[in-house]
């Protein structure tokens, strides 16, 4: 069978999950600025939890992005350090997607609007729709002011909102059935989607365990 480690710092909240003969370990705590301190253990933890070693994992994913630069890239560092110790690849997973991932787990909502609050008056969006379990990206992610985000082209029924970037609901122009602003990516639904990915052969080498920022694209490319 197979064993993944999924872990998360993007936000606020620092999450590990561990899939391993067939059953599913999590830890979650929202521990602003202590993720550096706390990862590790708390890997460390739920491997000893499984009573197995880090030997055992076949494949490690992680939140790539988008979400605080210096969570995202403790969440990097992290991965690569022990995708290269062992040997094995990675599956990045959008903080988005997860943050769609959960509201279905919760909630039990099929489309989702999942948005990250990105500090200077911006919100990282994405909007995602269920199939077999799995919520998959419509459209495209971006980042920015709240009164720009909007649906796909293609939607139709009824969305919901997922996500810090929805304590800015009262200027994003969209009609939603409900949202939950205090809803943060967690590990386990990382984990789901890390899963999903492993399946498909979608698993990478370490040197490709790389952030994803969104804010980064709107830099203007030099002229050749």
């Amino acid at each position: 069978m197979t064993t993944l480690l999924a872990l998360d710092t993007a936000t606020e909240a620092c999450s590990v999950a561990l899939l391993h003969d067939g059953k599913v370990l999590t830890h979650y705590e929202v521990i602003p600025r202590l993720h550096a301190q706390k990862l590790l253990p708390m890997i460390k933890d739920l491997l000893a939890e499984a009573g197995i070693g880090l030997s055992a994992l076949d494949a490690i994913a992680f939140g790539r992005g988008p979400g605080a630069f210096t969570g995202v890239r403790i969440a990097i560092g992290v991965v690569q350090g022990l995708a290269f110790g062992l040997d094995r690849p990675v599956l990045p997973v959008s903080n988005l997607a997860v943050l769609a991932q959960r509201a279905f787990r919760e909630h039990g909502v099929r489309q989702v609007a999942a948005a990250i609050d990105a500090r200077m008056d911006e919100v990282y969006w994405g909007c995602y729709r269920e199939a077999a379990g799995e919520m998959g990206l419509v459209g495209a992610e971006a980042v920015m002011p709240p009164e720009q985000a909007a649906l796909a082209g293609n939607a139709c029924g009824q969305w919901f909102g997922a996500g810090t970037g929805w304590g800015y609901a009262d200027r994003i122009a969209v009609n939603l059935s409900g949202h939950d602003a205090t809803l943060l990516p967690h590990a386990q639904d990382l984990l789901t989607l890390g899963t999903f990915a492993w399946n498909r052969g979608e698993a990478v080498v370490a040197d490709d365990a790389q952030p994803v920022y969104l804010r980064d694209k709107v830099a203007t490319p030099k002229a050749r």
